[in-house]
């Protein structure tokens, strides 16, 4: 299988617009010279210093946000609850946003998958959040600061024109004052 990296401008939208232009592309990752690649199916945009859900709320800056002020279309991981998770750096007109990855089905490589999530590909929750989904790519914290652009880890073009995404609210963010209501995740429309 052969998918087409998408370019840099891509990566040069509003977050909004780029977690919703996220869903249906592939996530690509060649792990020691094998392929593995996901349809992106979920997403879920954080939106910098005034999102009381976004690690660079305030301003915040540490060891760990630091990628978050650096251009879109870096590799931006972190880890929750023993969990490698997987966002894209967004454009941010100064501000420090991103989006998470939160969902992928299964596409290439999916014999490795299976081996590294420990599960068939044919469960329905195999890769339907985003520490599944970077077990399932293994994706780790080593791919903290890459780029999307010219690294081993990217965003390839799916080719077809993709429905417009259903936005809901974010889940998994309940100590974040209203911030948890923004209707920031968006999911495949089926």
């Amino acid at each position: 299988m052969s998918v087409e990296r998408i370019p840099a401008h891509f990566y040069a939208q509003s977050t909004i617009d780029l977690a919703k232009a996220l869903i249906g592309n592939y996530l690509v990752h060649f792990l020691n010279g094998e392929l593995l690649v996901g349809r992106i199916t979920e997403t879920e945009a954080y939106l910098g210093v005034l999102d009381r859900a976004c690690h660079s709320y305030g301003r915040k800056q540490t060891k760990r946000t630091r990628i978050l002020y650096e251009d879109p279309g870096h590799v931006y991981t972190y880890t929750m609850h023993t969990h490698c998770l997987l966002n894209v750096v967004a454009e941010r007109s100064g501000q420090p946003e991103a989006v998470l990855i939160r969902g992928i089905e299964p596409v290439c490589g999916i014999e490795k998958m299976e081996s590294l999530r420990g599960k068939s590909a044919q469960d329905k929750q195999f890769a339907n959040g985003p520490g599944k989904l970077t077990q399932a790519m293994g994706i780790s914290m080593n791919a903290y600061g890459e780029s999307f652009i010219d690294g081993p880890l990217y965003i390839g073009y799916n080719g077809q024109k993709n429905g417009a995404p259903v936005a809901t609210r974010r889940i998994g963010i309940e100590n974040t004052g209203q911030a948890k209501y923004f209707p920031f995740r968006f999911i495949e429309n089926k």
